[in-house]
């Protein structure tokens, strides 16, 4: 036996063995997975690696290539060579496919040296034909597993019409039939004597799928019987029963008629995405100029829902009536409604209150978020949106059980979301600043990328769409190309120093106008907008906001406890025009009136200095269902309640005010109404996160510390049980053991015993024996802890390291 074979790994836990802990960390970074939790050793690790739930993660992410040549390790004989490989492989250069298996290998998926590669159980099974299924590439079972099922009888009949020789052996039969089906020379003499349309039947077959129905397929058809292609095929074994009127196309018979290749086309190198040229600076003034409108959105929708917004369905979510008012509100489709609720959902700025009757309503967040300036705010939602497992595209569609699928309910989740996101985002950030991508181009090499991640029902390809749409809107991305501000955000940076610039500056005036109006030609600042929201109704929006004032905005801002001076005063403060004067009219003939009526609680009165008007109240037809009466001459009782008699007098053309039991006029200003604390939606990964650098290095050094536990040779000092229980010794050899371990620096094997009375056995590095407790390294948790000598069944020297 050659050094080479003797060294040679046997097992994959052998292999790992031998890693360095940089290997054993790019391991652990690429199947996180294999981390929950830490194994306590190597052949726990090689174990879990080999687990089929691992290895399908594992294979979804890996690229076209890599997995291809997966695929072909998959259908070759198992510890084939790179030679092997390659020559399933032909068209690829041979670095590339020795890269491919470097990456294989990186992941545990390939094991062994390149004179042997293995691929891991698992995987082998779930890539290479069998009995009920074609492999990835199109092949069927080999010749053994499609003729498992074979009478003998029937492979003599087989052997002795392919002209081979007779064999009682049934394995020397399958094995004399696969030598035939896999030399090329005399496979090429064998179908030069096939009658004619044998070439156009398998044809059909060679590249998948490999299985056909033919009537003749539960037949014991032989070569001198044989009257079509197919029974010719049968009666030599190229075509073999799978089933009631199904034959399969043998593998190695499929690769003869390949060439040996694995695959009709191979992908080696990525489709190429090539930019779309614009310029970098236009780009970054869209983006921005969608960003505010973005955050001026975002404010819009929660200020609707300051005082209280829609009720929370039983099931979750928002209702779809009161989806369509909120997209009629903003005037925005529902889709993209929808879009902003989960954007100012997932950045915590929006949840149920949780009360018995459920609502929607701002959080405490919100009102924080509103004192910073526009760029960090952008920057909140932005970064909600970018690592959120959540699909707004969603909303409207049904899922399995065909139940609709509401906004803001608790089914939107699929964790192929922020992968799919990140990943297109990563492709714009490739290309040149201000390049953009046309849409084919970016889901070829999302395919390319991650061929097994597709979703169901094509949720890879819509997600792309949806991102692509959603990125524009929030403006990660202006006229198709990454933003700079987007660059920063997708790197995990700040991107708000670089939004600031592009930006317009928020204004402190208005433009009146004579016909009631009032322009703001950019953003107001804070204190200006809230004013002007509550004494004006936004007639449009756009590059520039118009507000309308009417009698019933002035009534409001005279409800919140506005006086006539204090608006007159705002306004010619804030305005770069003169007031004009039919603006002064309104705020001073509203003014006038307001308060004139006076409603309190009795269920509710009316009290007017002005007897005719209460006079004509009553006899007002419309006030019928108020339940008025005259008290006094300036004071009327009604049924209703203050807030409905103040709603209906002002349909009416009055303008009452409210009054407390002192008789002092009350402020309408409604409460702002916020839910408990609430903490912002959590991702729902598929998997557990990359770890860092400092998890890995600890990861990498307790699994090291296990292994050597549990490989380690004892001194025969102290033998092991034989039963492999822990080590024994008396209390005083222990303890001498433990002093002598801490003089010389040694570290020793024990067992322990906790005070759950749970044993197990522990390699440490003693550092100071006192008072009954002995401190030392543990090099199975990775940590410094203190024993109790007590609970220390025995002590054992490790062995030597051979040299």
């Amino acid at each position: 036996m050659s050094t080479e074979q003797s060294t040679a790994p046997r097992t994959l836990a052998e292999d790992l063995r031998a890693r360095d802990d940089e290997a054993l960390s790019g391991l652990l970074r690429a199947r996180p997975d294999l981390l929950s939790p830490v194994p306590n050793d190597l052949t726990q690790l090689a174990t879990r690696a080999g687990t089929r739930a691992s290895v399908v993660r594992a294979l979804e992410r890996l690229d076209r290539f890599t997995l291809q040549t997966a695929e072909a390790m998959a259908v070759g004989p198992d510890g084939c060579d790179l030679g092997v490989l390659g020559a399933l492989m032909p068209d690829v250069e041979a670095p590339a496919v020795e890269a491919a298996v470097e990456r294989l290998r990186e992941r545990a998926l390939v094991w062994g040296s390149d004179e042997r590669l293995r691929l891991v159980r698992t995987a082998r099974d779930m890539l290479a034909p069998s009995t009920g299924a074609p492999s990835p590439t199109g092949l069927g079972p080999t010749v053994a597993e499609a003729t498992s099922g074979t009478s003998p009888g029937r492979m003599q009949e087989l052997l002795a019409d392919a002209g081979l020789p007779a064999t009682h052996d049934p394995v020397s039969a399958v094995a004399s039939l696969t030598a035939l089906f896999s030399d090329a020379e005399r496979m090429d003499v064998l179908l030069a004597s096939a009658p004619r349309g044998t070439t156009e039947v398998l044809g059909k077959l060679t590249w998948g799928p490999p299985y056909g129905e033919t009537p003749d397929a539960g037949r014991h058809v032989r070569a001198a019987d044989a009257v079509t292609p197919v029974q010719w095929l049968l009666a030599r074994g190229l075509l073999l029963p799978s089933g009631p009127g199904n034959v399969v196309l043998p593998r190695e018979a499929g690769l003869y008629l390949r060439g040996g290749r694995a695959h009709r086309h191979h992908e080696p190198v990525p489709p190429s995405v090539e930019p779309v040229e614009r310029d970098p600076q236009a780009v970054d003034a869209a983006a921005a100029g969608q960003a505010f409108t973005a955050v001026r959105t975002v404010e819009e929708l929660l200020k609707r829902w300051d005082t209280g917004g829609p009720a929370v369905l039983r099931a979750g979510g928002l209702s779809v009536r009161d989806l369509k008012r909120t997209a009629a509100a903003l005037d925005l489709s529902e889709q993209t409604a929808a879009f902003w609720l989960e954007v100012a959902f997932g950045a915590g700025l929006l949840a149920s209150d949780g009360d018995v009757d459920e609502e929607w309503a701002p959080t405490p967040a919100y009102d924080e978020w509103r004192q910073h300036p526009t760029e960090r705010r952008w920057e909140q939602l932005a970064a909600a949106w970018l690592t959120a497992t959540r699909v707004p595209g969603l909303v409207g569609t049904k899922d399995s059980k065909g139940r609709v699928l509401a906004a803001l309910g608790p089914d939107l989740d699929r964790s192929l979301a922020a992968e799919v996101r990140r990943r297109l985002l990563a492709l714009l950030a490739g290309l040149p600043e201000g390049g953009a991508a046309g849409r084919d181009q970016l889901l070829a090499r999302l395919r390319w990328d991650r061929p097994l991640r597709d979703g169901a029902d094509g949720l890879r390809e819509q997600i792309m769409d949806w991102t692509l749409l959603e990125a524009e809107l929030l403006g990660v991305t202006g006229r198709g190309a990454l933003s700079s501000h987007g660059r920063a955000l997708l790197s995990g940076g700040h991107p708000a120093p670089l939004l600031a610039p592009l930006l317009p500056q928020p204004l402190d005036h208005v433009l009146l106008q004579a016909d009631l109006t009032a322009v703001a030609p950019g953003p107001l600042v804070t204190h200006l907008a809230e004013t002007l929201a509550v004494a004006a109704d936004v007639e449009s929006k756009g590059g520039a906001t118009v507000f309308r004032f009417t009698p019933e905005s002035v009534r409001r801002a005279l409800d919140a406890g506005r006086s006539a001076s204090d608006l007159h005063a705002f306004l010619a403060e804030h305005s770069r025009t003169p007031v004009p004067q039919p603006l002064t009219y309104l705020i001073d003939d509203v003014a006038r009136k307001h308060g004139r009526l006076r409603v309190g609680a009795a269920s509710a009165y009316l009290r007017c200095d002005d007897d005719a008007l209460l006079a004509e109240l009553l006899a007002d037809r419309r006030s019928s269902g108020l339940g008025l009466r005259r008290l006094a001459p300036t004071v009327l009782a009604a049924q209703a309640p203050p807030d409905v008699l103040l709603e209906r007098l002002r349909s009416m053309g009055c303008a009452p005010a409210a009054e407390s039991a002192d008789g002092d006029v009350l402020i309408a200003r409604a409460d702002a109404h916020r839910t408990p604390p609430r903490s912002a939606p959590v991702p729902v990964p598929e998997g557990p996160p990359v770890p860092d650098a400092v998890l890995l290095g600890a990861a990498v050094k307790a699994i090291r510390a296990g292994d050597r536990a549990s490989t380690a040779t004892r001194r025969p000092a102290v033998p092991a049980p034989a039963d492999g229980g822990l080590p024994r010794s008396a209390a005083a050899e222990t303890l001498a053991a433990m002093q002598a371990a801490v003089m010389v620096g040694e570290t020793v094997w024990i067992g322990y015993v906790n005070a759950d009375g749970a044993a197990s056995q522990r390699v440490i590095a003693p550092v100071r024996v006192e008072g009954g407790f002995v401190t030392a390294y543990d090099h199975t948790t990775d940590e410094v802890r203190t024993f109790a000598l007590h609970r220390v069944t025995g002590v054992a020297e490790l062995a030597d390291e051979p040299a």
